[in-house]
């Protein structure tokens, strides 16, 4: 059973990819107001990579990180696969509500405007939401301490990095109407 859950966590990236592939080519050509990308961010963004792809294609390929494997019973691995599907659904819909006000990092477009239907009215950060899904997930389907829990470990300071400068971008962006937007919505959970 394990092998399906590597199966299952390979086809949730190829997924990812292609939500997102859309949308980032309508970003490239867009034309930026303000970009605050750090040094800091690049290089979190890069261990992102390491641990969500390159860690995993190295436990799901070779052998050298067996000595890290660990075995869940496999209603763990069934709970991993749920977790996945609602990673994709909330990463799908965020994208989707979006549209062209979508970036890859702390970037303002031309015509940028602040987005609060769709998912985006109950919660401001529902991609985040997905990746915080999506690390449980990648715990339960690559039972591995390394593999597994790699993304758990660099997701966290991204996130909290991450969220507080687009909060204060947001913020200085749209002002008044991000400040009520901000009271009347929760982060990664819905206010209710």
């Amino acid at each position: 059973m394990p092998a399906f859950f590597i199966i299952v966590y390979w086809t949730g990236i190829v997924i990812e990819i292609a939500i997102r592939v859309p949308y980032r080519q309508v970003v490239r050509t867009a034309a930026k107001t303000d970009q605050r990308v750090t040094s800091t961010e690049k290089i979190i963004l890069a261990l992102l990579l390491a641990a969500m792809v390159i860690l995993p294609l190295i436990y799901s390929v070779t052998d050298w990180l067996a000595f890290a494997d660990y075995t869940l019973p496999t209603w763990m691995g069934w709970t991993g696969v749920g977790l996945m599907a609602i990673a994709l659904l909330l990463f799908t819909r965020a994208h989707r509500d979006l549209q062209t006000n979508w970036s890859p990092s702390l970037e303002i477009y031309e015509g940028h405007n602040l987005i609060t239907t769709g998912i985006y009215r109950f919660i401001r950060h529902p991609m985040y939401a997905s990746q915080w899904v999506w690390v449980v997930a990648q715990i339960l389907l690559l039972q591995n301490w390394v593999a597994g829990w790699a993304d758990l470990a660099v997701f966290i300071p991204f996130y909290i990095l991450r969220v507080r400068a687009e909060e204060k971008m947001l913020l200085e962006t749209f002002g008044e109407s991000y400040r009520r937007y901000r009271e009347q919505t929760g982060g990664i959970i819905p206010r209710f």
